[in-house]
Formats: C-alpha cells, sequence, structure tokens
C-alpha cells in the first residue's frame, strides 16, 4: 500500500465544498494508511465508517482516539520521536472539531511518508 502525503488545506476545503461528505473518504484513507504505518492491519477504514454509521458516529469518539495510539506507534515503527495526541483528538472530537483533529493527524502522517 502507498502511502501519500495529502494537502491538509485541500482536504479542509474539499470537506466545506462537499457539506462534510469529503471527510468520510478522509477517514476512510487516513485509518487505512496510519493501520499501515503502525504495523495494524485491523485499523481500517471500511470497519471504522461502518460502525460510526451504525453507532451514530458515537464509534468515531474512539476512533479519534485509537487514531492518536496508532500515529504514536507509527511514529515509533520509523524510528522518529513519539508523541501521543490521543486525548487531543479525542477532546476536539467531542466539542465537534473533528476536522481538526483529522487535520493534526494528516500533518502527522505527511512527516512519516
Amino acid at each position: 500500500m502507498a502511502v501519500q502525503q495529502r494537502s491538509i488545506g485541500l482536504a479542509i476545503f474539499l470537506y466545506f465544498i462537499t457539506c462534510g461528505l469529503y471527510a468520510i473518504y478522509w477517514m476512510y484513507v487516513l485509518t487505512n494508511e496510519i493501520g499501515h504505518l503502525s504495523g495494524d492491519s485491523s485499523f481500517s477504514g471500511g470497519k471504522v465508517i461502518l460502525l460510526s454509521i451504525i453507532t451514530c458516529g458515537i464509534y468515531s469518539l474512539f476512533w479519534y482516539y485509537q487514531l492518536g495510539k496508532h500515529i504514536q506507534q507509527a511514529q515509533e515503527n520509523k524510528g522518529v520521536r513519539a508523541s501521543d495526541e490521543s486525548i487531543i483528538y479525542l477532546v476536539l472530537g467531542i466539542f465537534g472539531l473533528g476536522i481538526v483533529s483529522m487535520a493534526i493527524a494528516q500533518s502527522n502522517v505527511n512527516k512519516l511518508v
């Protein structure tokens, strides 16, 4: 699987232009890429999207926390300074700022690629 850098500004622009629909695609791709980088094949975008829909978005809060933990693992795997931002992602998600969490996560992925 090829992990690629993404423009955070373009992703946020597409998020607003598509009334949030791009966020679903971004969540899917970001999850798969971070799962690949962290070495956890069970961390998949399809599962996250499905469970988020079934639980009316509650699972996505758990996903934000997991996202931070998986990014930390990916950083450790790459040998760079690892930081645990899982609580920050979760708090931003709780306050309806999940797009900010995704932008920070994408920034971390861009640094790993």
